[in-house]
């Protein structure tokens, strides 16, 4: 991993605890795979415990090291970085993607709650006016508040989930969209099932959290942006390329829709897009995901891991191959 990232992602507690669960060499973290000491480390190696910065473990990286036997990854997707073929050479996967589906949940509830109170753009009228809104400026919000409301949850992901366990504490109504989620597992997580375009067209807030997939990429396009009805509000934590920005665009310059980005398409957008400077979008720096003292417990949960393989207990947190097409 990075080695900046050490002291955030593995603390001293979390730190303590790993070095009892293993053998560490070379100490704490190999900078490339080139070195001397990485191919002398490699060439030992049971576990690689990785993180952000991963350089890429492919086949000639597993040439160098015939010992591994699982990859502990402290942080989300290994798509970037892991090859098909430490899965071929029957290596373990685990990652600590949900430790970072915790502040995502977070971050989108808030984002909920603040978009539903219309927050942003009072707040920027507020500011811009330097007085109390009147109810002329309360009727150009289209609606206000949380009671009632119907949450449109697009993609049952670890974060997803999460959303809805969380949604509880509002007196909303949860609609979920996902074709892999049964109706009776949907039952289990107390919302009700239904297809994409009613969700769009029935929903007060739509919250997006499949994953970035050839298939999702511009899963909410110009049609069905076009179902939302007036007012409704958009949540994505997910990644920009699932909607179509510059369909969206349009229904928030009007200020038909309303926005909460904390990922756009491109990322970040051009200088001179309108998007930046409307009182109704509230764009944040791809930030929802685990920062500052929440890193921590991504090495926390591959501690975790680790000390599960060195009692050999399988792992808590999987990732399996036949998996990766469609999850993140």
């Amino acid at each position: 991993m990075d080695p900046g990232l050490l002291d955030d992602v593995f603390p001293p507690r979390v730190r303590t605890r790993l070095e009892e669960s293993a053998d560490l060499h070379p100490p704490y973290v190999i900078k490339e795979f080139h070195s001397p000491e990485a191919v002398d480390a490699l060439a030992r190696a049971e576990v690689l415990l990785t993180g952000w910065g991963c350089p890429p473990i492919d086949a000639s990286l597993l040439e160098r090291a015939p010992e591994l036997r699982a990859v502990i990854h402290a942080a989300g997707t290994v798509k970037t970085f892991l090859a098909p073929e430490a899965y071929e050479r029957g290596i373990a996967v685990s990652s600590a993607a949900e430790a970072n589906a915790v502040p995502v949940a977070e971050f989108t509830l808030a984002a909920i709650i603040m978009g539903a109170k219309r927050a942003f753009p009072l707040a920027h009228l507020f500011r811009t006016r330097r007085t109390h809104r009147t109810s002329a400026d309360l009727d150009r919000q289209h609606w206000i508040g949380t009671h009632g409301l119907t949450v449109g949850v697009v993609g049952a992901s670890r974060i997803g989930r999460r959303v809805i366990e969380l949604l509880r504490v509002l007196d909303a109504e949860v609609l979920l969209y996902d074709p892999y989620v049964s109706a009776a597992e949907a039952e289990l997580l107390g919302v009700t099932s239904t297809d994409l375009d009613t969700l769009m067209a029935t929903s007060d807030v739509v919250t997006v959290h499949a994953p970035d997939t050839p298939a999702t990429r511009h899963l909410l396009d110009a049609r069905r942006i076009g179902l939302m009805r007036p007012g409704t509000l958009l949540v994505n934590t997910a990644r920009g390329r699932l909607v179509d920005t510059e369909a969206l665009t349009g229904h928030l310059v009007s200020g038909r829709l309303d926005a909460v980005l904390d990922v756009t398409d491109p990322e970040p957008l051009p200088g001179g897009h309108p998007l930046w400077d409307l009182p109704n979008v509230f764009i944040t720096p791809h930030m929802a995901g685990a920062q500052g003292n929440e890193v921590g417990r991504l090495g926390a949960l591959a501690v975790d891991e680790l000390s599960r393989y060195a009692r050999r207990l399988p792992f808590n947190h999987p990732v399996h191959l036949a998996d990766l097409e469609r999850i993140a």
